[in-house]
């Protein structure tokens, strides 16, 4: 057939194309971080937390009827969706978590702050050689704006030279910074210089700290001229940020909103979950939503409370969950996989919510996914949805995550798939189908 465009024009082309192209394998995402005051932290934290956690479903959530009763889970999936959450809560309860340098740390001398910030990194040192980390793990420091940026850059210098120092040029795996009330791509430019020397001054690789931002004023989305703000704060991070994370309350309060209203289900909120996810589409940047401030803690305590002060308790409790589980589910169904935990008791609610979702969608999901790969990913039409290749792709990323999260085993996957571990890891719909 006759052709304009040579073979060699057509081969740089291609080469260009792939150049340009986004090839990178998607990391697995953590479903929640985890949130405690530096001043607390220990090398046995992750421990402890799990344990708390584990106490809490046995002490409120006993069985699967509690489940289903307490979440509104369809009984089918209640009993399943129970014991992955034992499970989960056994063997990894916390996927990620931060020491914070912030708002759950508060305002304190800076003596007082240069010895957590070095007491945290031997800590973090122990931790990182008895193997009690989670798999991810970082620290947030204070807002790099006039008033704390000189001392959130000490802290992180403090904690970073120290960590470094005695772990012999070690980080934690998946390692990352919070920078939190980001309001302009210098903020973000200026911690990652500091991470850049610190890195040069120990020799290690450069981009080796990760950078997340927080989302938490309305100038992070918007900026002074009215266009979108954080694909330039993300550029200025230099290929370090992995995850934005979308802070509610600050930013609710910062739009005049009573705190009466304050909510993650407020409109507000729906409407800057969308412009996050549009802004950021495309890049290598996780999404996180925010973090219900209700606890589940019982009002009362002691061991002679009632039988009347026990069941406010469970009813307290139980309360706490399900708006933790509805706000949860609210997100899942915006495209936040990931979200925020303040307490224990909330791992609960956290992984209910996560694992119920998957477990609901699965069976229209496999359907779809395995008619796809049958019809060499022509668009076809499965019942009453019509899908196409890109449907296909959202498809495969679905049981990726629901693997990555425990809501599934990777045996499950590859039954309901078709496909092996390997294919449904590989983050690429249109390459299964070439292979086959």
């Amino acid at each position: 057939m006759k052709t304009t465009i040579s073979s060699d024009a057509l081969e740089q082309l291609e080469s260009a194309l792939y150049r340009g192209a986004d090839l990178t394998v998607t990391r697995r995402s953590p479903v929640h971080t985890v949130y405690g005051g530096a001043q607390l932290f220990t090398a046995d934290t992750n421990s402890k937390l799990a344990e708390l956690s584990r106490k809490a479903l046995h002490t409120y959530a006993p069985d699967a009827d509690d489940v289903r009763s307490i979440f509104d889970i369809p009984e089918g999936i209640a009993a399943a969706v129970r014991e992955r959450v034992e499970t989960k809560l056994s063997v990894e309860a916390v996927e990620d978590l931060r020491i914070d340098f912030e708002d759950g740390y508060g305002v304190r001398s800076g003596e007082e702050e240069d010895g957590h910030a070095v007491s945290t990194a031997a800590e973090t040192a122990d931790a990182i050689k008895r193997n009690a980390l989670p798999p991810y793990f970082g620290i947030r420091i204070k807002a790099l704006s006039v008033e704390t940026g000189k001392r959130a850059l000490r802290t992180l210098d403090l904690y970073l030279t120290h960590l470094i120092d005695s772990m012999n040029g070690r980080l934690p795996h998946n390692f990352v910074i919070t920078l939190p009330k980001v309001n302009s791509p210098g903020e973000v430019s200026i911690l990652s210089r500091a991470l850049a020397d610190i890195e040069n001054g120990f020799g290690i690789d450069r981009g080796s700290i990760g950078i997340e931002i927080m989302v938490e004023t309305a100038r992070a989305i918007f900026d002074k001229n009215g266009s979108m703000a954080l694909p330039g704060i993300v550029d200025a991070a230099d290929g370090r940020c992995v995850a934005a994370h979308f802070g509610a309350y600050d930013y609710l309060s910062e739009l005049g909103i009573a705190s009466s209203e304050q909510g993650l289900s407020h409109s507000a909120c729906d409407l800057a979950r969308n412009l996050i996810k549009l802004s950021l589409a495309g890049r290598p940047v996780d999404v996180s939503d925010g973090a219900t401030n209700l606890m589940p803690v019982a009002p009362h305590r002691g061991p002679d409370i009632s039988d009347s002060q026990i069941n406010e308790n469970i009813a307290a409790v139980r309360a706490a969950w399900k708006l933790h589980y509805d706000n949860i589910r609210h997100g899942l169904a915006k495209g936040f996989y990931r979200g925020w935990d303040l307490h224990p008791a909330q791992f609960v609610a956290r992984y209910a919510a996560v694992y119920a979702f998957f477990l609901e969608s699965m069976p229209d999901a496999s359907k779809r996914l395995r008619s796809f790969i049958e019809k060499g990913a022509r668009a076809n039409l499965v019942g009453n949805t019509f899908d196409d290749a890109a449907t296909g792709q959202g498809l495969l990323n679905f049981f990726r995550r629901a693997v990555d999260c425990g809501a599934i085993s990777e045996d499950e996957a590859s039954e309901q798939t078709g496909l092996s571990i390997g294919d449904i890891r590989s983050s690429s719909f249109t390459q299964i189908i070439e292979h086959r």
